[in-house]
C-alpha cells in the first residue's frame, strides 16, 4: 500500500473558502484550483497512491471547511489534519468540536521554525500543552512542522506523552538550523513514539526529482530512526527507493505506506 501524508488543498473559490485573517502567507495564484481534490485524486492515480492525508494549510488557519468537504467526498481513501492557534484559549475546545464533527481528522499540527515564530514561543507554553493534551485525549497524532532550533525544546515535552505518536514533517527542515541543532533532531530518535517524514527534500536539495544530493543527510536520518519510524510525504514515491536503496524491499515498503497503514488503521 502506498500512502502519502502531505497534500494541501487550495481553492479558487475564495467566497466559499476564504483565507484566514491571521494567515501566515497567501498561496500563489497558480496554487489555487477550481477542484483541488479532483486534481489530487488524479495525482493519486498517476503515482499509484492508495490513501492520502490532507494537511490543513496555514492560509485557512483554523477554518477547516475545505478539508472537511474533501473528506466528505472521499471518506474511505482520505484522512485530514487539524490546525489551531496555541495562543487561542478556545483552541482545545475547538479541536474537540472538530474531532466530534469529523472523526477522519486524525492529527493536530503545530508550526515552529525560524521565520515562523508567531504561533508559539516554546513547547512548554500552556497553550501548546493544552492542545497537545486534548489531542492525546482524542487519540490523535501530533504532527510537527518544526525546525532544528526547536528540537531540544521538544525533547523536554516528549516524555510526558509516551503513548502519543509524534510525526515530524520535512526532516525537520535542516536548512533552517545549524549542524549542531540538527544533532538535536537526530537525538529525538531515542523516543520510540517519534516518527520522521521523508519529505520536503526540495526545500534544501537541488537534484530534483529524487534529490540524490541529500543522500548524506537522509542516510543519517534513516540510520537514526530506522524503517519502522519513517513515512513518506511528497514528491515522487521513487524518492523512498533512492534514499533507502541500502535496505531490503520489505523495509522500503514500510515507508511507502506500511507504517502509516498501521498507524492510521487503514485496511
Amino acid at each position: 500500500m502506498r500512502i502519502e501524508w502531505n497534500a494541501h488543498m487550495f481553492s479558487r473559490d475564495r467566497g466559499r473558502y476564504p483565507f484566514h485573517a491571521q494567515a501566515a502567507y497567501t498561496p500563489r495564484e497558480e496554487m489555487l484550483a477550481a477542484d483541488p481534490l479532483g486534481d489530487y485524486l488524479a495525482r493519486m492515480q498517476a503515482e499509484g497512491i492508495d490513501r492520502g492525508v490532507l494537511v490543513q494549510p496555514e492560509p485557512y488557519g483554523d477554518d477547516h471547511a475545505l478539508v472537511l468537504d474533501c473528506l466528505a467526498r472521499e471518506p474511505d481513501r482520505l484522512r485530514g489534519t487539524a490546525f489551531f492557534y496555541p495562543k487561542d484559549p478556545a483552541a482545545p475546545q475547538k479541536l474537540v468540536a472538530l474531532a466530534w464533527r469529523e472523526p477522519r481528522i486524525i492529527a493536530m499540527r503545530f508550526h515552529a521554525h525560524r521565520g515562523k515564530e508567531q504561533y508559539l514561543d516554546s513547547f512548554a507554553d500552556p497553550g501548546v500543552r493544552a492542545l497537545w493534551h486534548r489531542a492525546a485525549d482524542l487519540g490523535m497524532i501530533i504532527e510537527l512542522h518544526i525546525g532544528p532550533n526547536y528540537a531540544a525544546d521538544l525533547a523536554a515535552l516528549l516524555p510526558a506523552y509516551p503513548r502519543v505518536p509524534v510525526l515530524i514533517d520535512h526532516l525537520a527542515e535542516p536548512q533552517l538550523g545549524s549542524p549542531g541543532e540538527y544533532e538535536d533532531v537526530l537525538a529525538l530518535a531515542k523516543f520510540d513514539h517519534v516518527l520522521m517524514k521523508l519529505s520536503g527534500l526540495g526545500h534544501f536539495a537541488k537534484a530534483a526529482p529524487l534529490y540524490e544530493d541529500a543522500l548524506p543527510l537522509t542516510r543519517r536520518v534513516v540510520d537514526a530512526f530506522g524503517p519502522d519510524r519513517l513515512v513518506w510525504g511528497d514528491g515522487s514515491p521513487r524518492i523512498i527507493d533512492t534514499h533507502l536503496a541500502h535496505l531490503p524491499a520489505a523495509e522500503r515498503a514500510k515507508v511507502h505506506g506500511g507504517n502509516l497503514a498501521r498507524l492510521l488503521k487503514f485496511a
